[in-house]
């Protein structure tokens, strides 16, 4: 496809500097586009990639104006207005409708004519596909499950019993959606298992990366709100709400019944303990453990960051003394009468 830089500038609300006859066929980075791309600067670090660019535009902010060797798009939001552009130069395929002759459509199901039903997908009783979705290989929706419109399950997709999809959400490869939460009675030294008898509920324009799992409710529903953006490879368990326009990096794991508000930020590899209330508008940095509520919105770190091996064993040392310090400074400040014992904190 190919584009001018006028038309993106009128349909993008964006300042062009500019020859606008200048067309755009694809996308690219700043090190590596041609005469033919246009790329952009979001991050100050690739500046240096910008003056020796050689795309025929770039999108950037105002501040780098100056330094742009080549056409530009000017934006408040450099990387939102690159996103729609690369969206206008990159669609996706048009949903071809039609039922693939290997996959199972049970005569109970309703499948909106204009769906796509890929080969070897699984379709229960009850289940209801909404217009224009697409539904991939292999992928299996079970008794009473329910897809709004232009939802989209790439591949190998698995949905549980009722549980519900709204518009335009994409499930990427391996997600499973509506497992039995891990929940388990402790009876005379083994475990009873807990019946799990309720479902999830995803919002519209929800993302979900690859092989991530959510659990369905033990009783009450696990819901995930309009807008929230799931990485790959997260572990969400039963009960969880996550409020809308949230965005959870890789590798989190939120144990049950915690909820997590809106606009929340959490960074890859971060744990949640269950039955917590998260605020909106909390960040959580990468590998945080969050073992307590957060009531406030504002940023919060649970690890340290990365040192050299010496330096972090000194660190550690250090730390394994530090209930040695305290006493030793407790004693010398009664010593020198400036804390009486019963000023002293407890432990």
């Amino acid at each position: 496809m190919s584009v001018s830089l006028g038309e993106l500038a009128v349909r993008f609300g964006c300042e062009l500097r500019g020859d606008p006859d200048r067309r755009v066929e694809h996308v690219a980075t700043l090190a590596n586009a041609d005469e033919r791309s246009l790329a952009f600067l979001a991050n100050p670090r690739y500046r240096q990639q910008l003056v020796a660019t050689r795309a025929a535009a770039v999108v950037l902010g105002g501040a780098s104006a100056a330094e742009c060797p080549t056409a530009m798009l000017l934006s408040e939001n450099p990387y939102a207005t690159y996103a729609r552009i690369a969206a206008v130069l990159h669609p996706l395929p048009a949903v071809v409708p039609g039922v693939h002759p290997t996959a199972l459509v049970s005569p109970g199901a309703r499948v909106d004519p204009s769906a796509h039903l890929s080969a070897y997908c699984t379709i229960g009783e009850r289940v209801v596909v909404g217009a224009r979705s697409f539904i991939g290989p292999h992928s299996i929706l079970a008794e009473g499950a329910t897809l709004a419109a232009d939802v989209r399950l790439t591949a190998r997709v698995t949905l549980g019993p009722r549980v519900s999809v709204g518009a335009r959400s994409v499930l990427q490869p391996g997600v499973v959606i509506g497992g039995d939460g891990f929940g388990f009675a402790p009876e005379h030294g083994a475990w009873l298992k807990v019946p799990q008898l309720g479902t999830v509920r995803i919002g519209d324009d929800v993302e979900i990366g690859a092989n991530t799992t959510i659990d369905r409710g033990a009783i009450d529903d696990t819901v995930i709100e309009e807008g929230v953006k799931l990485d790959n490879l997260i572990m969400i368990g039963h009960n969880v709400r996550i409020g809308a326009h949230s965005a959870l990096a890789a590798c989190v794991a939120v144990a049950g019944s915690t909820t997590i508000g809106k606009r929340c930020m959490i960074g890859g590899l971060s744990g949640f303990a269950g039955h917590l209330t998260i605020a909106d508008d909390v960040v959580i940095t990468g590998y945080s453990a969050v073992t307590h509520s957060i009531a406030r919105p504002g940023v919060y770190s649970g690890t340290l960051p990365v040192e050299e091996a010496h330096a972090w064993r000194r660190l550690v040392a250090r730390f394994k003394r530090s209930g040695l310090l305290a006493t030793r400074v407790r004693r010398l400040e009664r010593a020198a009468g400036l804390k009486s014992d019963q000023e002293e904190p407890h432990d």
